[in-house]
């Protein structure tokens, strides 16, 4: 509810030509207990004074010299925030009337000036005014708690993400760098591939759980030197699944797309991979990024069963293939991003090696 001094102290700017004009008005508008008028009789002030004062109302004369009345609505208009134009215009011609409130005018008095109607339309216009204004005051408030509990709810999901990339670290400290560096190489490679903005943020936060399944793997599995054997292997690929399971029948977008990512980041373009043998788009596509990434970092880090490859190996591995690792494994699109720009790769891998990623968020 407005309270009536709110009205009497708005801002009131008179804009005619006529110095009579100017004086009736301004003391019409005194007279009736107005506390803040004040006047110009240069149409070319109008936009700069407005710009500066924010007026609640302009009394806008529309025959003026040098720059007319309508002129003065158009330049307002790129000045005024959130499009509405507190201009009340005053006319002596009939047919500017709906001229004038087509090009944004929102009432009209006519001369003669009449005391009863210019005072019952300057309140009117004051009160709209005003009431704009807490209405959209209003909204920017609502706005903001909305951002403020989508952040809430964004933080508590990533703590979620944090949490489970944690209990890898707590496994392997490699692979604790490994989970941060794969997330930045997934951002960076769907940036490349033109995915929009949702995308970026929902992979570079759900791609980190890729391996969350691994907390289920027996240390001495896990950890073991030199290469497994065929039921070891077997153990191992569980991980998939395993990471899946964990992460599923969530609400939460980061974890979804965390499980999907888990369960299909060891399928193949070809149809050879685990755990359910997929082929071509059959694989998500945020699965198949992370699958040409996991294994570039892969190749690149020292494990418990191999050293550490340099950039050239790695992709000498990966674009002329080793046995185990071949191109044909790979999403042609994704894999010809990643070989376009692999300097940029290995720019992040030598950047990040022990970085938090909550530090890093995009």
């Amino acid at each position: 509810m407005l309270n009536p001094s709110d009205v009497l102290n708005g801002k009131i700017l008179v804009v005619d030509d006529l110095p009579a004009n100017v004086q009736l008005l301004s003391r019409m508008l005194t007279t009736a207990g107005y506390l803040r008028v004040s006047s110009t009789m240069n149409p070319q002030e109008v936009c700069a004074l407005h710009s500066v004062n924010h007026y609640d109302l302009i009394l806008l004369d529309l025959q003026m010299p040098v720059m007319d009345g309508f002129q003065v609505l158009e330049m307002l208009k790129q000045v005024e925030p959130g499009g509405y134009l507190p201009v009340l215009v005053i006319t002596a011609q009939p047919s500017h009337k709906l001229k004038a409130l087509q090009a944004g005018a929102k009432d009209f008095i006519s001369k003669p000036f009449d005391l009863a109607e210019v005072l019952a339309r300057v309140q009117n216009m004051l009160e709209v005014r005003l009431l704009y204004t807490e209405l959209h005051k209003f909204s920017d408030e609502l706005e903001q708690r909305v951002k403020d509990r989508t952040s809430e709810l964004k933080e508590s999901y990533l703590e979620t993400i944090f949490t489970m990339t944690r209990a890898a670290e707590h496994k392997d400290e490699d692979t604790g760098a490994h989970v941060q560096r794969i997330s930045y190489y997934s951002r960076d490679l769907s940036v490349m591939l033109g995915m929009d903005e949702t995308f970026v943020n929902n992979v570079y936060f759900s791609s980190p759980m890729h391996d969350v399944g691994k907390i289920g793997i027996p240390d001495q599995i896990l950890l073991k030197p030199g290469g497994h054997t065929p039921a070891e292997c077997e153990i191992m690929r569980t991980h998939a699944a395993m990471g899946a399971k964990i992460l599923g029948n969530s609400k939460s977008v980061y974890l979804k797309m965390g499980a999907e990512i888990a369960l299909n980041h060891h399928e193949r373009w070809d149809g050879g991979g685990y755990p359910n043998r997929k082929s071509l788009e059959e694989i998500p596509l945020a699965a198949r990024i992370v699958n040409i990434c996991d294994i570039y970092d892969a190749l690149r880090s020292k494990r418990s069963y191999k050293p550490a490859f340099d950039h050239a190996k790695t992709m000498a591995i990966l674009t002329l293939g080793d046995g185990r690792t071949q191109p044909e494994h790979f999403d042609p699109a994704v894999f010809e991003k990643f070989t376009q720009n692999h300097a940029h790769f290995c720019d992040i891998f030598d950047k990040n090696s022990g970085h938090s990623l909550k530090e890093h968020q995009p």
